[in-house]
């Protein structure tokens, strides 16, 4: 098995677009000549770069840390069990000669039903990764469109884009940029978490980068 260890995917699985639609006050909202719809001078529209968040979100860091130790362990283990298949079927090979073809037979048939308990111990150990792969990501996701509800709301957020490489925002205005609003505010939350604390609030008045 060629390295069954499987990092976790450094694409962050934020939402290509994550949609508010709010109840609003009565005003009337003006148009742009860009098409990007304002209200009261207040942004509908914001980006996150998923990058940023990948690379300094505690939480982030901590689950992808536990989840490379995992599959370090099952690495090792599938490892040992190869080897020990490997010691075996080369001692059958040196004393072959020696046997007799009943006890030929038996041991053929014993390295073959080992062999092939490897390969569906291989595939179960695939299995379990991508699952908790899977699980990390949901969770992930949960937890940054979960406090982007709260903020859009908070702020008046018609739509959240993520930014990256991959996506298909060509350009944006940095102003438009909320990324580091909602690290800080997934960090105090994560935090919270861990010491069991009320979470602090992040600065939303912070300099986004």
């Amino acid at each position: 098995m060629k390295n069954l260890s499987l990092i976790l995917n450094a694409v962050l699985l934020i939402a290509v677009a994550v949609l508010f639609y709010l109840h609003f006050s009565s005003k009337a909202p003006s148009t742009s000549a860009t098409g990007v719809t304002t209200e009261a001078g207040d942004l509908t529209i914001a980006y996150v770069n998923s990058d940023s968040v990948v690379k300094n979100y505690d939480y982030l860091k901590a689950t992808n840390k536990a989840f490379e130790d995992k599959a370090a362990k099952m690495d090792q283990d599938y490892t040992n069990r190869v080897n020990s298949l490997r010691n075996e079927a080369a001692a059958y090979q040196r004393n072959v000669n020696s046997m007799t073809l009943g006890q030929v037979k038996a041991t053929e048939e014993d390295l073959q039903r080992k062999q092939q308990n490897l390969a569906m111990y291989e595939q179960t150990l695939r299995q379990q990764l991508a699952e908790e792969q899977a699980k990390i990501n949901k969770e992930l996701y949960d937890r940054v469109t979960n406090y982007l509800k709260k903020y859009g709301k908070e702020k008046g957020l018609k739509v959240v884009l993520k930014r990256d490489p991959t996506s298909d925002v060509l350009f944006a205005d940095e102003a438009l940029d909320i990324s580091k609003i909602v690290i800080d505010a997934l960090n105090a939350e994560y935090a919270a978490e861990k010491t069991g604390a009320p979470a602090v609030k992040a600065d939303s008045t912070a300099k986004a980068k």
